[in-house]
């Protein structure tokens, strides 16, 4: 007896993203509202970060109500109906449940049913990995249009005394649609981890430690020396892997949006890469901080408002952090 032939799905051959969204948090918090609890000054901020104010969400406001917000603006202004989104990703880290999924709620919110719903814990680096499992699934036929969002309400997970990361963490969330394109607008995602650094960023301990009464409401921490080497020197190699895997050279990018984690970790990254003064480069964090997963979407959404004419040209974008997780493309600007 023969055994029957399996059919096998094909997709389309290209995509691209064809809109971005974004939702900030409601309220702007000056580094003079911070410093108090962690015997520190604006200006120590300022220098150490780049960062002058950052978003916060009112206490009512979740990780999924920013997403759903992020989502609608991007579904509507890609001009694709919500019941034909075939799969919505959300990563982010601050989904106040652990189940069921902030993706399968924002999909519902959207009008999206009965879309495939998943969510992705990349922390800082979660963006990049939805967009390179999006482009995955549309060209291998499993969905036809992928929501995309970066999602975070960090503020309910930080301690205001800890001096290692309490003043960078923002609230807020971006996303994207990504569909099938006739030319190549996503290129190669370049992503991996370093588990062996997972001490150097991430929460300081577990909801059952919590449970027990063995620690207090678990937070973000991280190892701000360790942190900032590894960026610098670790992920512009990751950068340039993903330069290359898209067959340009670093003059041919119109921007450079990588997560906004600290000013001078960005400033570093341009001067490593060699990117030509012409580059455009994502710096968010000055007015909204760090974001996690919201914020590679989220700066790419502020810089189209303020750079149209970057509609069409080339962006590379990389995440980078807890875990170690990175993750990095070249995509087209919508």
């Amino acid at each position: 007896m023969s055994t029957p032939t399996l059919r096998q799905l094909q997709g389309a051959a290209h995509t691209r993203i064809y809109a971005y969204g974004a939702a900030r948090g409601e309220n702007f918090i000056p580094n003079d509202d911070l410093v108090g609890p962690i015997d520190s000054s604006d200006e120590w901020i300022r220098q150490r970060t780049g960062i002058v104010t950052r978003v916060r969400a009112n206490k009512e406001t979740d990780a999924i109500d920013l997403a759903t917000a992020a989502a609608r603006e991007a579904v509507e202004k890609s001009g694709v109906a919500p019941a034909d989104i075939d799969a919505v990703i959300v990563a982010t880290i601050s989904n106040p449940k652990q189940t069921p999924s902030a993706s399968a709620i924002v999909a519902d919110r959207i009008g999206a049913n009965p879309a495939a719903a998943y969510d992705v814990n990349a922390a800082c680096a979660g963006f990049a990995y939805g967009v390179g499992q999006a482009d995955a699934l549309v060209r291998a036929g499993l969905a036809t249009h992928v929501v995309v969002v970066g999602a975070e309400k960090l503020s309910d997970i930080v301690d205001p005394t800890d001096r290692s990361i309490s003043f960078l963490l923002g609230d807020g969330a971006g996303a994207v649609v990504v569909g099938p394109s006739d030319t190549p607008g996503i290129g190669p995602t370049v992503w991996g981890s370093d588990g062996s650094k997972s001490e150097a960023v991430g929460m300081n301990a577990t909801l059952t430690d919590f449970r027990d009464g063995n620690a207090a409401w678990p937070t973000l921490r991280q190892e701000g020396p360790t942190v900032f080497r590894w960026a610098v020197w670790e992920m512009v190699k990751v950068a340039r892997q993903a330069i290359e895997a898209a067959g340009i050279e670093p003059a041919d990018l119109a921007a450079f949006v990588p997560h906004q984690a600290n000013m001078r970790i960005i400033d570093e990254f341009a001067k490593q890469l060699g990117l030509p003064e012409t580059v455009v480069i994502g710096r968010d964090i000055e007015t909204t901080g760090n974001t996690s997963a919201a914020s590679i979407p989220l700066a790419t959404h502020r810089l189209l408002e303020e750079h149209p004419e970057l509609s069409g040209g080339l962006a590379l974008q990389i995440g980078f952090g807890a875990g170690l997780v990175f993750g990095a493309q070249v995509v087209v600007l919508p």
